[in-house]
C-alpha cells in the first residue's frame, strides 16, 4: 500500500503567499468559509486572518481546525451557521441543505457560492471568484498564475501514451461488502485522467455501486481510494480478498493507492501536486 502525503513544495508555495501578503490593518475575522478547497484558497491568498469559522470538511492547513466548525457541508443547521454570526459566507457547490440555505439567505447574510471544478481552468475560476469576493483581485490573479504554471507542469509531466496507460478504479465505499465506484463526470475520474490513467469504469457517470462482475470486468490495474476511516478503513488484505476485487490484475499485483481526500478530489491549489503523487504511485511504483 502507498500512502501519500502533502509535499512541501506546495505548502512552502501557500505559505510563502501568506508571508509576503502585505498585512491588513486591525484584520477581522468576519468569514465563514465551507468547502475544503473554498478555505484552502482564502488561506492561499493571504486571508486566513479574516477566518471566523470553518466547515468539517475544511481541514487543510492542519491549523484550520482551531476555528469553530458549524458541521458538514451538506447537511447544515442554519442555527449553527448563524451562531458564528459571519459578515460574509463562502461556500463551495452542493452546499446544502437548499432550505438551510434558504433560512441563511433570509437572515441577510452577504453569501458567495463558487463552482465546482473539475480541470484547471475551473480551479482558476475558484480563485478568481473567491479573490473577488475578498477584495483581493492582484492576489488572486498572481495565485492563479502560480497554481495555472503549477498544473500546466504537473498534467504535462503526467502523460503517458494510451498504449501504456493503466485502468485505476476509484472505490469510494465497501459498506456492506459491496463496491461504490467512481464513473465519468467525478473529481475522481477527472484527476485520474489528469494524472495519465483510464478511469475503469465510464459506463455510468457519478457512484454507484458495482456488482461484482462490473468491478471483474472493469479490470481495474490499481485501486484508488481515500486515505481515512469510516468506509475507507477497510485494510488492504480485506479489500484485496473481496470477491469483486480478488480476480483483478490490481489484486494480482497488490496495488493499492490511498490519498488524502481533500488533495485527491478538493480541486484547489494543490491539484497539481495531487496529480504528480497520484501518477507517480501509479506508474513509479512497480504496480
Amino acid at each position: 500500500m502507498i500512502r501519500l502525503r502533502s509535499t512541501r513544495a506546495i505548502a512552502a508555495l501557500m505559505a510563502g503567499l501568506v508571508a509576503t501578503a502585505p498585512a491588513l490593518a486591525e484584520t477581522k475575522a468576519d468569514i465563514l468559509s465551507i468547502g475544503g478547497a473554498v478555505t484552502e484558497i482564502i488561506v492561499a491568498l493571504g486571508q486566513q486572518d479574516r477566518l471566523k469559522a470553518r466547515d468539517t470538511t475544511s481541514s487543510y492547513p492542519p491549523e484550520i481546525a482551531e476555528l469553530p466548525d458549524v458541521g458538514y457541508m451538506r447537511a447544515l443547521s442554519p442555527e449553527g451557521v448563524l451562531s458564528v454570526d459571519p459578515a460574509l459566507i463562502i461556500t463551495g457547490e452542493g452546499a446544502g441543505p437548499p432550505e438551510a440555505l434558504d433560512v441563511i439567505r433570509a437572515a441577510d447574510v452577504e453569501l458567495v457560492e463558487v463552482p465546482d471544478a473539475r480541470d484547471a481552468d475551473g480551479i482558476l475560476r475558484k480563485i478568481e471568484i473567491i479573490g473577488a469576493a475578498l477584495g483581493v483581485p492582484d492576489r488572486a490573479e498572481a495565485l492563479g498564475g502560480e497554481v495555472g504554471a503549477a498544473l500546466a507542469d504537473a498534467t504535462r509531466s503526467a502523460k503517458r501514451p494510451e498504449a501504456g496507460k493503466k485502468r485505476v478504479l476509484f472505490i469510494l465505499s465497501t459498506q456492506g461488502g459491496r463496491v461504490t465506484a467512481s464513473g465519468a463526470g467525478t473529481e475522481a475520474d477527472a484527476i485520474i485522467r489528469m494524472a495519465g490513467g483510464l478511469n475503469a469504469v465510464m459506463d455510468f457517470e457519478g457512484y454507484r455501486q458495482m456488482t461484482d462482475e462490473a468491478v471483474g470486468g472493469a479490470a481495474p490495474d490499481v485501486i484508488l481510494m481515500m486515505d481515512r476511516g469510516g468506509d475507507h478503513g477497510i485494510s488492504d488484505e480485506d479489500l484485496l480478498a473481496m470477491p469483486a476485487i480478488s480476480l483483478t490484475p490490481a489484486a494480482r499485483t497488490r496495488s493499492v493507492i490511498r490519498m488524502d481526500g481533500l488533495l485527491l478530489l478538493g480541486f484547489g491549489p494543490r491539484t497539481a501536486e495531487a496529480v504528480t503523487q497520484l501518477s507517480r504511485a501509479v506508474y513509479d511504483s512497480g504496480s
